[in-house]
Parts: structure tokens; C-alpha cells; sequence
């Protein structure tokens, strides 16, 4: 690691993760201190950029959301000309976009389930059961897994004076499997078993008794087809350092691609560092490595 460079970290931000993101940022920055960099942590929001003036090296934005992943401060931060971690602004809003990267997915001959735009007043027009998600939330905020369609129909009533467009896409039984991508290099698999009916903010980032499986219980081959449809959307949409990729994998042992994730988290219950440290890489050196891969531009 490098003691002569100064790394800017931000957390916090606007969005609804926004306690997660301080989590994040909090772990990102004890890694860097602990080889050596020299760190300023910092919050950062629409109004109050003040943090970017400073002088530092390189911008390490551990933000989860709409504004701090989703493309507004990549354009913030493009426009200064700053070297960060993470992919550009046009990647990071076409990401966050959950219709817009299931077109992305659907182009690149990546699996995905059948899914509706659907406005202030389109009828719905998937059979059920389908899930009703708001198009630009994570960390499953405004979502809701509707069995009928009465209960989608109640459901995008609810969520209609939050969100004015939301997403329903057909809703696939099965097991959750995530993969993480550093440095162009596909880290190891993890199926994800909470003990709730559905992975959601209170399994991510409260419960202690999810479990996160390396050893998973399916054929070789279509570990293999998940790895390469990851890799696929990693580039298809222009992520660059870092991504997470979710699929759901139905009884059939198909998968389906769900969401893409540019800044995955870097709590203790966090994905990619823990695949990262399965594949060798402590969080030490997985940080170290996405500052070095920010720095070379």
C-alpha cells in the first residue's frame, strides 16, 4: 500500500441507505488508515459539495442510492475532473435504473424475467405472481412480492405517491445468487439464504442469522453461465473497479438475472468483501486495489 497518497472517503449522503453508506465508509476508511494511506472522511449532499474542494488524491464514494450511486455525484465528481472509485455517471444512473438495465440485459442475451414499465395509469399486464419495485430504490426499499393481482394493484397504490413509475416483473421461486466483480475478475459465487421469507433490509444489513453459501448445490456449468452473465452486464452496462450482480436461480437450475449494483456495500454483512476475502483478498487489499485501479484512471 501507499502512505504517500490521500484518499477521500464520503459516506453518508441523501438517500434512504444512508446509514448503511456511514457503515460502509466507516469500514472503507479503517482499511485504508491500517495500510498506511492518509484518509479524510467526509458526509456529501445536493447543495453541500464542499467536501470535493479539499486536496486529496483519489474520491473512495461509499454512497448507496439514487444520488450517491446513481449518477448524480459521478456527474459532480466527472465534472471536476477527480479520479474515484467506481464507474462513470452513465453507467451508474443506467445501473441504478431497474427497467433500464433489464433492457440492457435482455440486448446482451442475459436471462431476465418478463417485466412492465408501468406509469401513473398503465394497466398491468403480467400474470401473477410478480413483484411491484419502484425503479430506483435499493437495499429492497419500495418493493413488494404480490401473489395476485389484486395485491399488486393495492400494492402500486401504496407505493404510487413515492414512486410515480415502478417495475413489475414476474416473480421467479427459487435461490438468490449474487456475484462480485473487482478488477475485471469474477470473485466467487454466494447463495444467499435468510431465514425471512425474502432478503430484504432488515436480512442485509440487521440479522445475524441469514447464511451465505459458498459451496452451492448446482451443477458446475450453470455456476459457470451465472460467473459469465455477471461478467456480461459488468461490461454491458460500463461498470469499471467494482460490481455486484444478483440473479435468481429457479427449480429448473436456471437463472435470471435481477439488478446490478455499482457500489455494493462494506458493512460486516457486506457481499463482496466477502467473496473477496473467500477468493484471498482481505478487505485491507480489496480497498487498496480499488484505490490503485481509481488512481491509474
Amino acid at each position: 500500500m501507499n502512505d504517500t497518497l490521500t484518499v477521500l472517503v464520503l459516506g453518508g449522503g441523501p438517500d434512504r441507505e444512508r446509514d448503511v453508506s456511514l457503515v460502509s465508509a466507516a469500514a472503507v476508511a479503517a482499511a485504508l488508515r491500517s495500510g498506511g494511506y492518509q484518509v479524510i472522511e467526509s458526509d456529501i449532499g445536493p447543495g453541500n459539495e464542499s467536501a470535493l474542494d479539499g486536496k486529496f488524491d483519489v474520491v473512495f464514494p461509499v454512497l448507496h442510492g439514487k444520488w450517491g450511486e446513481g449518477g448524480a455525484l459521478q456527474r459532480i465528481m466527472e465534472m471536476r475532473k477527480l479520479k474515484f472509485v467506481g464507474c462513470g455517471s452513465r453507467a451508474a444512473s443506467t445501473a441504478m435504473d431497474k427497467y433500464a438495465s433489464k433492457q440492457v440485459a435482455e440486448k446482451s442475451g442475459v436471462p431476465t424475467a418478463p417485466y412492465q414499465l408501468l406509469g401513473p395509469s398503465t394497466p398491468i399486464a403480467l400474470d401473477a405472481p410478480m413483484v411491484i419495485k419502484a425503479l430506483t430504490e435499493g437495499s429492497s426499499f419500495g418493493m413488494a412480492i404480490c401473489p395476485t393481482l389484486e395485491e399488486a394493484v393495492a400494492a402500486r397504490k401504496e407505493m404510487v405517491s413515492h414512486f410515480a413509475f415502478q417495475m413489475a416483473e414476474k416473480y421467479i421461486a427459487g435461490r438468490e445468487l449474487t456475484v462480485g466483480i473487482v478488477d475485471d475478475k469474477v470473485l466467487p459465487p454466494i447463495q444467499i439464504v435468510p431465514k425471512a421469507k425474502f432478503y430484504d433490509y432488515h436480512a442485509k444489513y440487521k440479522a445475524n442469522d441469514t447464511d451465505y453459501l459458498f459451496d452451492i448445490d448446482l451443477p458446475p456449468e450453470v455456476i459457470e453461465s451465472i460467473k459469465g452473465y455477471a461478467m456480461t452486464m459488468h461490461r454491458a452496462i460500463g461498470c469499471r473497479h467494482l460490481s455486484r450482480v444478483d440473479f435468481m436461480v429457479d427449480a429448473d437450475a436456471r437463472p435470471w438475472f435481477l439488478e446490478i449494483n455499482t457500489m455494493p456495500g462494506f458493512t460486516d454483512h457486506s457481499l463482496v468483501p466477502m467473496a473477496a476475502r473467500r477468493s484471498g483478498m482481505e478487505m485491507g487489499a480489496l480497498c487498496d486495489r480499488l484505490v490503485r485501479l481509481a488512481r491509474e484512471g
